[in-house]
């Protein structure tokens, strides 16, 4: 089989603000058809490497492909992109359908086919038939899907979109995660997504890069970037990680560097346990029990000093399990699940 061809192609990608290097060179292909996802916190860089490919900013060096060719000095009306913000902009005068026309009116598309190609758009975000209305007769998911359909209307190559979810409430945020992963297979335009929400990257993206100050610190799918950490940063910034190092390392595992173990695969066993091959133990003391609902978290202080966070699901009928605080513990987990990392 064929290799999927690049969309999207950064290369030596720099921008500073003042003495702020905000983008360090960074290299970067986003295939056709996927959801790559630049995941990250505040002043990581990934949202000013967003507004570069866009156009909205202009690189101190490095260039911008689209499809091959070359846009890094080309305006943002010049590239085959289109960008979806958090604040939605639509406008109030105008009703769902007049909205999404908008920018094929400005092209001076003619109106039957503007008026069919809306209807297309409003029909891939599952609004068909709401066209006739104002955008504050709409709740806060469906104007975040009139955006989309507006920006997918053109038919652009790349669909950019700056933290979109990020002003609906936890319950609608998360509906709308799997609603757009899937508007993303079905439509097959690459979507490059910017977040700062852990679980919302690991939801919907078919690719993430961690971005940390300025520079990519991983890339690869969910599965590898949350179950094989690169760096110590990733692993903290990534879901939760305990990181095992100097001594603790060096008692614990037998050799020395700096390890990630995720929580949820540590067990919290009676002192007197069965350790068998292929499985490292420690013993400690519960310090804290957290009951957060479908889970309950454990905060054990080790006995080789330092502390490890282990993840237990609540399957069973007796989930209160804070008659464990102050308690003797044993912390097993499989080999397998620890990973040297960096930085």
């Amino acid at each position: 089989m064929s290799s999927p061809s690049v969309a999207i192609r950064l290369r030596g990608l720099t921008k500073a603000f003042g003495d702020v290097m905000a983008v360090n060179g960074v290299d970067l292909d986003v295939l056709d058809g996927e959801f790559l996802t630049l995941l990250g916190p505040s002043g990581s860089g990934k949202t000013t490497v967003l507004r570069m490919v866009a156009g909205f900013e202009r690189p101190d060096s490095g260039t911008i492909e689209l499809a091959g060719a070359d846009v890094t000095n080309v305006p943002p009306n010049g590239r085959d992109v289109n960008t979806v913000f958090q604040d939605y902009a639509l406008f109030p005068h105008m009703n769902v359908q007049k909205n999404v026309e908008y920018g094929l009116r400005v092209k001076k598309v003619p109106a039957a086919e503007r008026r069919q190609r809306a209807a297309e758009a409003l029909e891939a975000v599952r609004l068909d038939g709401y066209g006739d209305r104002a955008p504050s007769q709409l709740s806060g998911g469906q104007r975040q899907r009139v955006a989309l359909a507006r920006a997918l209307v053109n038919r652009p190559r790349v669909l950019l979109l700056d933290e979109p979810l990020g002003a609906l409430d936890l319950k609608l945020r998360e509906q709308m995660q799997v609603e757009l992963k899937q508007i993303q297979r079905e439509v097959g335009i690459t979507f490059v997504f910017v977040t700062h929400d852990q679980d919302e990257a690991l939801t919907m993206s078919d690719r993430i890069a961690v971005f940390n100050q300025g520079d990519i610190a991983q890339l690869g799918t969910p599965a590898e970037v949350y179950e094989h950490p690169a760096t110590s940063f990733v692993a903290g910034f990534v879901g939760t990680s305990n990181l095992l190092d100097g001594e603790a390392a060096v008692s614990v595992l037998g050799r020395s560097g700096t390890w990630s173990v995720r929580p949820e695969k540590i067990r919290v066993v009676a002192p007197d346990a069965w350790v068998g091959d292929g499985q490292h133990a420690v013993r400690g003391v519960v310090r804290e029990v957290v009951y957060v609902g479908m889970s309950t978290r454990f905060v054990v202080d080790l006995a080789v000093g330092g502390s490890l966070s282990a993840v237990q699901q609540n399957t069973g009928t007796l989930s209160d399990l804070s008659h464990l605080r102050g308690q003797d513990v044993l912390l097993v987990w499989d080999t397998q699940h620890e990973y040297e990392v960096t930085g």
